[in-house]
């Protein structure tokens, strides 16, 4: 098979994977959207086939709010909510699940296709049968989340949620990964920097993922202020129970949140300058300002998230915003590692 060929197939695989790694964006955007509204426990069972029909009658309505009232949510926090109230929560829940499922077909199907028409090459076999099994692990950790907020507490796990989140985001990275190289078969790998760059990455990565411990708290309502948290930049009470506050306890949360945020952002920014002042790679320089354009907005809309007290448009954007500047530093990190082969 000729080299003009196999760029036709990765070109046809790249504009695949970029369709699903769209949705896939549309997905994380929505989960965030259903945590912000308190909507991710008003389905309490998991049906993956069954469950794909949403309620049709008057009476489906009533069983299914029947079933939520039996749940710690209802009992201790939405006591007294009336049926069209459970409805507007039911929805972002159940769209948040109908996207996996389609995520899950638009994945598969096409996945078997090209499989069948020989279209993958063999180096990229292997990430693909990766990316199945990853996408099947995020729909039982989706459930095993959910499971754990209708025990005995009206919320699911801070942990689970974060393990949820991640594992989200990394299924979206591998994609965006994947993309950058079939789009860009001229680009050479080249010596060097290799842990400095992934070394950037996963220092997003890990920001994303206290962001997650944020977001399963509610740490992020506990000081509407900003640059101090309340009355000082450092707040009373950090690890007032050891270790553990890190990951349990809303002022240690937040403020590491921030911390890591102030670490980023002075990264970010500090590589972004230097490729643009040090590099005579177009594509690097505009890697760079991508980056940079990103890391400034996000910055932005997190100082905001704080100050309006998380509201939810905002607040949704700052997620957001967390996977368009992870999606911006992997492009950069990968144009950072090649080099044009003219």
């Amino acid at each position: 098979m000729t080299t003009a060929v196999h760029n036709h197939h990765d070109k046809l695989i790249g504009r695949w994977l970029t369709v699903c790694a769209v949705t896939i964006f549309g997905m994380i955007l929505l989960g965030g959207v259903t945590r912000l509204t308190e909507s991710g426990l008003s389905m309490v069972d998991w049906r993956p086939i069954m469950g794909a029909m949403p309620p049709l009658s008057t009476e489906d309505w009533v069983y299914l709010f029947d079933q939520y009232k039996l749940y710690p949510e209802y009992q201790l926090v939405n006591q007294g909510m009336t049926l069209p109230e459970f409805k507007k929560i039911f929805w972002f829940e159940y769209l948040h699940r109908m996207l996996g499922r389609l995520i899950g077909l638009m994945f598969f199907v096409p996945l078997v296709v090209f499989l069948w028409m020989g279209k993958v090459r063999a180096s990229l076999k292997p990430h693909m049968f990766a990316l199945l099994f990853l996408g099947g692990c995020q729909g039982l950790m989706g459930w095993y989340m959910v499971q754990s907020g209708l025990v005995d507490r009206p919320d699911v796990s801070q942990y689970r949620l974060t393990a949820h989140l991640g594992l989200a985001i990394a299924i979206y990275a591998y994609i965006v990964w994947l993309i950058i190289g079939l789009f860009s078969p001229e680009r050479q790998q080249r010596d060097g920097a290799l842990n400095s760059v992934f070394g950037i990455i996963g220092l997003v990565y890990l920001m994303i993922l206290s962001g997650g411990f944020v977001a399963g708290t509610n740490a992020g309502l506990s000081f509407p202020t900003w640059p101090l948290m309340g009355d000082s930049f450092v707040p009373p009470a950090l690890y007032r129970d050891g270790v553990t506050s890190a990951f349990e306890q809303v002022t240690t949360i937040h403020f590491n949140h921030r911390m890591l945020a102030y670490l980023t952002g002075a990264v970010l920014i500090t590589a972004a300058v230097r490729g643009l002042l040090t590099t005579t790679d177009r594509r690097l320089k505009l890697a760079s300002v991508l980056m940079l354009t990103a890391v400034c907005f996000q910055i932005v809309l997190g100082i905001s998230t704080v100050l309006t007290h998380v509201d939810i448009t905002i607040a949704a954007g700052h997620q957001s915003g967390a996977v368009v500047l992870l999606t911006a530093v992997l492009f950069w990190g990968h144009v950072y590692l090649t080099q044009s082969a003219d």
